[in-house]
Protein backbone atom coordinates (compact mmCIF):
# COMPACT_ATOMS: atom_id res chain seq x y z
CA UNK A 1 0.00 0.00 0.00
CA UNK A 2 1.11 3.71 -0.89
CA UNK A 3 -0.27 6.35 1.14
CA UNK A 4 0.14 10.30 0.42
CA UNK A 5 0.44 11.98 3.14
CA UNK A 6 -0.34 15.87 2.76
CA UNK A 7 0.54 18.31 5.23
CA UNK A 8 3.79 16.42 6.07
CA UNK A 9 6.18 18.89 7.36
CA UNK A 10 3.16 20.10 9.88
CA UNK A 11 2.68 19.02 13.68
CA UNK A 12 0.46 16.42 13.34
CA UNK A 13 1.70 15.67 9.48
CA UNK A 14 5.29 14.34 10.58
CA UNK A 15 3.95 12.63 13.31
CA UNK A 16 1.89 10.65 10.88
CA UNK A 17 4.61 9.65 8.41
CA UNK A 18 7.06 8.36 11.17
CA UNK A 19 4.13 5.98 12.22
CA UNK A 20 2.69 5.05 9.04
CA UNK A 21 6.01 4.36 7.70
CA UNK A 22 6.69 1.50 10.70
CA UNK A 23 4.72 -0.96 8.60
CA UNK A 24 6.65 -3.40 6.67
CA UNK A 25 4.44 -3.36 4.06
CA UNK A 26 3.72 0.39 3.63
CA UNK A 27 5.11 3.10 1.50
CA UNK A 28 4.79 6.62 2.48
CA UNK A 29 4.76 9.83 -0.07
CA UNK A 30 5.06 12.68 2.26
CA UNK A 31 3.95 15.82 0.42
CA UNK A 32 5.34 19.16 1.80
CA UNK A 33 5.04 22.97 0.76
CA UNK A 34 9.00 23.49 0.43
CA UNK A 35 11.59 21.83 -1.03
CA UNK A 36 11.80 18.32 -0.33
CA UNK A 37 14.75 16.77 1.45
CA UNK A 38 15.70 12.89 1.03
CA UNK A 39 13.95 11.58 4.39
CA UNK A 40 15.89 9.28 6.83
CA UNK A 41 13.25 6.70 6.53
CA UNK A 42 13.69 3.69 4.06
CA UNK A 43 10.15 3.58 2.95
CA UNK A 44 9.20 7.25 2.87
CA UNK A 45 9.53 9.43 -0.21
CA UNK A 46 9.27 13.25 0.04
CA UNK A 47 7.38 15.20 -2.38
CA UNK A 48 6.73 18.76 -3.40
CA UNK A 49 3.34 19.91 -2.80
CA UNK A 50 1.74 21.95 -4.87
CA UNK A 51 0.07 25.27 -3.55
CA UNK A 52 -3.04 24.66 -1.68
CA UNK A 53 -6.52 25.82 -3.68
CA UNK A 54 -9.16 25.12 -6.49
CA UNK A 55 -6.16 24.41 -9.17
CA UNK A 56 -3.84 22.35 -7.16
CA UNK A 57 -2.21 20.13 -9.63
CA UNK A 58 -1.95 16.40 -7.37
CA UNK A 59 -1.55 13.81 -10.15
CA UNK A 60 2.07 13.38 -9.97
CA UNK A 61 2.45 12.52 -6.16
CA UNK A 62 -0.86 10.39 -6.15
CA UNK A 63 0.20 8.19 -9.13
CA UNK A 64 0.03 4.53 -7.62
CA UNK A 65 -1.30 5.60 -4.41
CA UNK A 66 -3.93 3.31 -2.86
CA UNK A 67 -4.88 5.99 0.17
CA UNK A 68 -4.81 9.67 0.90
CA UNK A 69 -4.46 11.17 4.72
CA UNK A 70 -5.06 14.61 3.78
CA UNK A 71 -3.65 17.18 7.01
CA UNK A 72 -2.55 19.75 4.59
CA UNK A 73 -4.89 22.92 5.68
CA UNK A 74 -4.70 26.58 6.75
CA UNK A 75 -4.71 26.52 9.95
CA UNK A 76 -6.94 27.88 12.76
CA UNK A 77 -4.75 31.53 14.25
CA UNK A 78 -6.11 33.48 17.01
CA UNK A 79 -5.75 36.51 15.42
CA UNK A 80 -6.67 35.75 11.89
CA UNK A 81 -5.22 39.11 9.19
CA UNK A 82 -6.60 37.82 6.21
CA UNK A 83 -9.06 40.89 4.65
CA UNK A 84 -11.48 38.01 4.23
CA UNK A 85 -10.76 35.11 6.71
CA UNK A 86 -13.34 32.94 5.32
CA UNK A 87 -12.50 33.56 1.86
CA UNK A 88 -9.14 32.41 2.56
CA UNK A 89 -10.11 29.56 4.01
CA UNK A 90 -12.49 28.18 2.04
CA UNK A 91 -10.10 28.60 -1.03
CA UNK A 92 -7.36 26.04 0.79
CA UNK A 93 -9.83 24.00 3.23
CA UNK A 94 -12.79 23.60 0.86
CA UNK A 95 -11.79 24.26 -2.80
CA UNK A 96 -8.09 22.48 -2.02
CA UNK A 97 -9.52 19.67 -0.38
CA UNK A 98 -12.65 18.77 -3.26
CA UNK A 99 -9.42 19.37 -5.80
CA UNK A 100 -7.43 17.03 -4.14
CA UNK A 101 -9.80 14.28 -3.40
CA UNK A 102 -11.26 14.03 -6.89
CA UNK A 103 -8.00 14.02 -8.72
CA UNK A 104 -7.69 11.27 -6.17
CA UNK A 105 -10.79 9.48 -7.10
CA UNK A 106 -9.89 9.60 -11.01
CA UNK A 107 -6.40 8.14 -9.91
CA UNK A 108 -7.58 5.46 -7.97
CA UNK A 109 -7.62 5.60 -4.67
CA UNK A 110 -9.63 3.57 -2.84
CA UNK A 111 -9.79 5.47 0.23
CA UNK A 112 -9.42 8.96 1.49
CA UNK A 113 -8.76 10.52 5.16
CA UNK A 114 -9.12 13.51 6.00
CA UNK A 115 -8.53 15.23 9.39
CA UNK A 116 -10.81 17.92 10.73
CA UNK A 117 -11.87 19.34 13.60
CA UNK A 118 -13.95 19.36 16.70
CA UNK A 119 -14.93 23.49 15.30
CA UNK A 120 -17.46 21.58 13.00
CA UNK A 121 -19.23 21.05 16.46
CA UNK A 122 -19.00 24.04 18.09
CA UNK A 123 -16.77 25.80 20.50
CA UNK A 124 -18.04 24.68 23.93
CA UNK A 125 -20.77 21.77 25.25
CA UNK A 126 -22.89 22.28 28.40
CA UNK A 127 -21.75 20.53 31.52
CA UNK A 128 -22.35 16.53 31.15
CA UNK A 129 -23.32 17.21 27.10
CA UNK A 130 -20.22 16.21 25.22
CA UNK A 131 -20.40 16.11 21.57
CA UNK A 132 -20.94 12.83 20.12
CA UNK A 133 -20.89 11.95 16.50
CA UNK A 134 -24.74 12.23 16.50
CA UNK A 135 -24.14 15.71 17.53
CA UNK A 136 -24.99 18.81 14.66
CA UNK A 137 -22.39 20.63 12.96
CA UNK A 138 -22.61 24.20 14.64
CA UNK A 139 -19.08 26.14 13.83
CA UNK A 140 -18.61 28.86 15.40
CA UNK A 141 -15.39 30.44 13.02
CA UNK A 142 -14.47 30.68 9.38
CA UNK A 143 -12.26 27.80 10.05
CA UNK A 144 -14.81 25.45 12.10
CA UNK A 145 -17.40 26.20 8.94
CA UNK A 146 -14.18 25.71 6.06
CA UNK A 147 -13.76 22.17 7.39
CA UNK A 148 -17.51 21.96 7.69
CA UNK A 149 -17.78 22.70 4.14
CA UNK A 150 -15.21 20.58 3.12
CA UNK A 151 -16.69 18.00 4.77
CA UNK A 152 -19.81 18.15 3.20
CA UNK A 153 -17.17 18.16 -0.55
CA UNK A 154 -15.60 14.82 0.21
CA UNK A 155 -19.08 13.20 1.23
CA UNK A 156 -20.27 14.79 -2.22
CA UNK A 157 -16.73 13.41 -4.31
CA UNK A 158 -17.10 9.65 -2.35
CA UNK A 159 -21.44 9.28 -3.46
CA UNK A 160 -20.31 10.38 -7.34
CA UNK A 161 -17.04 7.75 -7.51
CA UNK A 162 -17.28 5.66 -5.36
CA UNK A 163 -13.92 6.50 -3.38
CA UNK A 164 -14.13 5.55 0.02
CA UNK A 165 -13.94 8.64 2.59
CA UNK A 166 -13.40 8.50 6.57
CA UNK A 167 -13.51 11.91 8.85
CA UNK A 168 -11.33 12.72 11.90
CA UNK A 169 -12.34 15.16 14.05
CA UNK A 170 -9.73 15.43 16.73
CA UNK A 171 -9.69 17.87 20.02
CA UNK A 172 -6.65 19.98 20.44
CA UNK A 173 -3.96 17.80 19.44
CA UNK A 174 -0.59 17.76 22.03
CA UNK A 175 2.64 15.97 22.23
CA UNK A 176 6.12 16.24 21.81
CA UNK A 177 6.58 19.85 19.55
CA UNK A 178 3.49 21.22 20.55
CA UNK A 179 3.20 25.27 20.35
CA UNK A 180 0.45 27.75 20.61
CA UNK A 181 -0.74 27.80 23.70
CA UNK A 182 -0.06 24.98 24.95
CA UNK A 183 3.50 25.51 24.55
CA UNK A 184 3.11 28.88 26.48
CA UNK A 185 1.40 26.94 29.34
CA UNK A 186 4.57 24.45 29.55
CA UNK A 187 6.92 27.81 29.62
CA UNK A 188 4.95 29.10 32.78
CA UNK A 189 4.85 25.90 34.59
CA UNK A 190 8.91 25.31 33.94
CA UNK A 191 9.29 28.97 34.97
CA UNK A 192 6.93 28.67 38.01
CA UNK A 193 4.90 31.62 36.85
CA UNK A 194 2.06 31.66 39.33
CA UNK A 195 -1.48 31.11 37.39
CA UNK A 196 -4.60 32.07 38.60
CA UNK A 197 -6.65 28.90 38.03
CA UNK A 198 -7.47 26.78 40.73
CA UNK A 199 -10.98 28.40 41.11
CA UNK A 200 -11.92 26.89 37.43
CA UNK A 201 -14.08 23.84 37.54
CA UNK A 202 -14.49 22.90 33.73
CA UNK A 203 -14.00 19.71 31.67
CA UNK A 204 -11.92 19.41 28.51
CA UNK A 205 -11.02 16.91 25.97
CA UNK A 206 -7.64 16.48 24.37
CA UNK A 207 -5.98 13.65 22.17
CA UNK A 208 -2.03 12.54 22.14
CA UNK A 209 -0.61 12.56 19.34
CA UNK A 210 0.16 9.21 19.20
CA UNK A 211 -3.32 8.42 19.81
CA UNK A 212 -4.05 10.33 16.68
CA UNK A 213 -1.41 8.61 14.34
CA UNK A 214 -3.01 5.30 16.09
CA UNK A 215 -6.95 6.02 14.90
CA UNK A 216 -6.08 6.88 11.26
CA UNK A 217 -3.94 3.90 10.74
CA UNK A 218 -7.28 2.18 12.01
CA UNK A 219 -8.82 4.17 9.24
CA UNK A 220 -7.11 3.40 6.21
CA UNK A 221 -8.01 -0.35 6.73
CA UNK A 222 -11.33 -1.30 8.55
CA UNK A 223 -13.50 -1.81 7.10
CA UNK A 224 -15.79 -0.02 8.92
CA UNK A 225 -14.89 3.23 8.26
CA UNK A 226 -16.25 4.21 5.44
CA UNK A 227 -18.74 7.45 4.88
CA UNK A 228 -18.28 8.15 8.76
CA UNK A 229 -16.98 10.51 10.96
CA UNK A 230 -14.77 9.99 13.84
CA UNK A 231 -14.38 11.72 17.11
CA UNK A 232 -10.94 11.31 19.27
CA UNK A 233 -9.44 12.21 22.53
CA UNK A 234 -7.85 10.42 24.92
CA UNK A 235 -10.98 9.53 26.14
CA UNK A 236 -9.29 11.05 30.08
CA UNK A 237 -11.06 14.33 30.64
CA UNK A 238 -9.69 17.24 32.60
CA UNK A 239 -10.47 20.35 34.36
CA UNK A 240 -7.54 22.88 33.40
CA UNK A 241 -6.52 22.85 37.09
CA UNK A 242 -5.88 18.99 36.65
CA UNK A 243 -4.37 18.76 33.27
CA UNK A 244 -1.82 21.90 34.60
CA UNK A 245 -1.17 19.40 37.90
CA UNK A 246 0.09 16.44 35.64
CA UNK A 247 1.69 18.85 33.13
CA UNK A 248 3.59 20.13 36.20
CA UNK A 249 4.33 16.65 37.43
CA UNK A 250 5.62 15.24 33.94
CA UNK A 251 7.80 18.88 33.86
CA UNK A 252 9.30 17.97 37.30
CA UNK A 253 7.82 21.04 38.94
CA UNK A 254 4.86 22.05 41.02
CA UNK A 255 2.20 23.90 39.26
CA UNK A 256 1.51 27.52 41.15
CA UNK A 257 -2.20 27.68 40.54
CA UNK A 258 -4.02 30.33 42.78
CA UNK A 259 -7.52 30.60 43.31
CA UNK A 260 -9.66 33.36 41.27
CA UNK A 261 -13.14 34.08 40.36
CA UNK A 262 -13.88 32.59 36.89
CA UNK A 263 -15.98 35.93 36.43
CA UNK A 264 -13.38 37.69 37.21
CA UNK A 265 -10.70 36.19 34.81
CA UNK A 266 -13.35 36.46 31.77
CA UNK A 267 -13.73 39.66 32.76
CA UNK A 268 -10.65 40.87 32.80
CA UNK A 269 -9.53 38.26 29.15
CA UNK A 270 -12.31 40.38 27.52
CA UNK A 271 -10.63 43.78 28.55
CA UNK A 272 -7.36 42.39 27.47
CA UNK A 273 -8.45 41.20 23.85
CA UNK A 274 -7.70 37.43 24.96
CA UNK A 275 -11.53 36.09 25.55
CA UNK A 276 -10.98 33.33 23.06
CA UNK A 277 -7.95 32.15 25.00
CA UNK A 278 -9.91 32.34 28.71
CA UNK A 279 -12.77 30.38 27.22
CA UNK A 280 -10.34 27.37 26.33
CA UNK A 281 -8.61 27.78 29.68
CA UNK A 282 -12.29 28.12 31.55
CA UNK A 283 -14.84 26.74 29.31
CA UNK A 284 -15.91 23.18 28.87
CA UNK A 285 -15.33 21.14 25.41
CA UNK A 286 -15.91 17.32 25.74
CA UNK A 287 -16.28 14.68 22.90
CA UNK A 288 -17.56 11.57 23.74
CA UNK A 289 -15.35 8.80 21.76
CA UNK A 290 -17.69 5.67 22.63
CA UNK A 291 -18.73 5.38 18.83
CA UNK A 292 -15.29 5.42 17.66
CA UNK A 293 -13.84 3.09 19.84
CA UNK A 294 -17.19 0.49 19.51
CA UNK A 295 -17.05 0.95 15.64
CA UNK A 296 -13.01 0.31 14.98
CA UNK A 297 -12.97 -2.00 18.01
CA UNK A 298 -9.94 0.56 18.70
CA UNK A 299 -9.01 2.39 22.26
CA UNK A 300 -6.49 5.54 22.90
CA UNK A 301 -3.22 3.37 23.20
CA UNK A 302 -1.42 6.45 24.98
CA UNK A 303 -2.47 7.39 28.46
CA UNK A 304 -2.88 11.23 29.58
CA UNK A 305 0.37 10.96 31.69
CA UNK A 306 2.35 8.90 29.40
CA UNK A 307 2.11 11.67 26.37
CA UNK A 308 2.45 14.74 28.91
CA UNK A 309 5.88 12.71 29.97
CA UNK A 310 7.02 12.59 26.34
CA UNK A 311 5.93 16.01 25.73
CA UNK A 312 7.92 17.05 28.78
CA UNK A 313 11.02 15.16 27.65
CA UNK A 314 11.04 17.42 24.75
CA UNK A 315 10.30 20.76 25.98
CA UNK A 316 13.33 19.65 28.30
CA UNK A 317 15.40 19.10 25.32
CA UNK A 318 14.15 22.18 23.18
CA UNK A 319 12.22 20.30 20.53
CA UNK A 320 9.93 22.87 18.64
Amino acid sequence: MTVLVTGASGFVGRALVTHLARNAERMVRAATRGAPEPSSMSRVEMVRAPDLGGDAEWRSALEDCTAVVHAAARVHVMHDDASDPLAAFRRVNVAGTRRLAEQAAAAGVRRFVFISSVKVNGERTAPGMPFTNQSPAAPCDPYGVSKWEAECALHEVSARTGMEVAIVRPVLVYGPGVGANFHRLLQALHAGVPLPLRSVHNRRSLVALDNVTSLVDRLLTHPAATGHTFLVSDDDDLSTPELLRRAARALGTTARLVPCPVGVLRAAASIAGQADVADRLLGSLQADISDTTSRLDWVPPVTVDAALAETARAFHAGER
